[in-house]
Order: structure tokens, then sequence, then C-alpha cells
């Protein structure tokens, strides 16, 4: 078994780290955080942000290895579902119909130098 912090048994604080790591990526290019992880009875958005005036829903995804596909390959159909639905759940809930969206997805792989991709318009 790899090494890991302690708190980082408890998946929620893994995930929490790497929503971090994914969200001062995206500022370095740009973008504004608004808020993280937004509940509601549909799902959960990992990251909501703003591009310039567009509003953007962000999932993120964390392998330590690229087997299976690694983290690219994580985004499944049943996920992109839940996705829509609790990004339409915010959108009304915030009033926001009439703005710009986007789906964004960032997918991160490996431990010591972790490696982002960025997928834009993943919905």
């Amino acid at each position: 078994m790899f090494w890991q912090p302690k708190e980082w048994r408890n998946s929620r604080a893994k995930g929490q780290h790497y929503e971090l790591l994914a969200q001062d990526y995206l500022q370095k290019q740009g973008l504004t955080p608004v808020a993280r992880n937004y509940n509601c009875r549909f799902g959960e958005l990992d990251l909501i942000m703003k591009d310039g005036l567009t509003w953007v829903f962000v999932e993120v995804k964390f392998r330590r290895q690229q087997g299976f596909g690694g983290a690219l390959y994580a985004l499944t159909e049943r996920k992109q579902q839940r996705l829509r639905r609790t990004i339409a759940h915010y959108v009304q809930k915030h009033d926001l119909a009439h703005c710009i969206l986007r789906a964004d997805y960032v997918a991160i792989e490996g431990q010591s130098a972790p490696q982002f991709h960025w997928i834009k318009n993943v919905l």
C-alpha cells in the first residue's frame, strides 16, 4: 500500500484536496472561483467558477494511476446525467437561465507530480 497522510484515509478529505488543486490550476488559467461542493438532491458540483461572463461548472476526478484509462475516462454517462440535473438545479435556484453556461472536466493523474487535463464543454 502506498503512503498517504492520515487525513486522506477519508476519501472526502482526499477529494477536497484535489478539488483545491484543480481550483488553483483553473485560477492560474484566469477563472474566478464562485463556490465549491454545491449539493442538492441530484448530486454535487465540485467547483463553480466564472470565465469572464461564462459560468463554469467543473467536475474534478483524481486517479493515482492510469489503469482502466485513468482519470480521463472516469466521467461515466451516469455521472454526466447527474451533473446535468445538478447544474439545472443550481441554474434555476440562482436565476442563471439567461447566462452563458459551460461544464468542464478536470482530470488529475499522479500523486507526486500531478498532471492536469482540462477538458472544456464536456456536456
